[in-house]
């Protein structure tokens, strides 16, 4: 006899991904999570969890729905060449972007330093 199938509420999932009710109710509402449900109850299975944590990831790495939602629907558990190379592709586009990210925080914080360094020469001359 298989023991049955582990369930979520979505008080589980929000308590578990760190995020609200609110997201959850969001996802589902875009068809990217279905939960069952007992009365106004939703239940949530082991594939609503991976999808929850492929969004969450996605966010993470600043995908946008859309993009998580084709991951998500090219998703197979034993894996596919099609599958690996997307995600491969998403991976180089997300690294880019974030790397082109890092360039303008370093080029502020440049900023910040030589404004910074004016703003205590010209108070030290004004203490002269």
């Amino acid at each position: 006899m298989s023991k049955p199938e582990r369930t979520y509420s979505i008080s589980d999932f929000a308590q578990e991904f760190d995020t609200t009710t609110r997201a959850i109710r969001f996802y589902e509402s875009e068809g990217l999570l279905a939960p069952a449900r007992d009365g106004q109850k939703r239940i949530y299975t082991h594939a609503d969890y991976v999808k929850l944590k492929l969004i969450m990831r996605g966010k993470r790495l600043g995908w946008t729905l859309a993009e998580s939602r084709e991951l998500i629907e090219m998703y197979d558990p034993s894996g596919n060449q099609a599958q690996y190379k997307r995600v491969l592709e998403k991976i180089a586009e997300s690294r880019e972007r974030m790397q082109h990210q890092l360039h303008e925080i370093e080029q502020a914080m440049m900023e910040l330093d030589a404004q910074e360094k004016r703003v205590k020469a010209a108070m030290k001359k004004q203490l002269k």
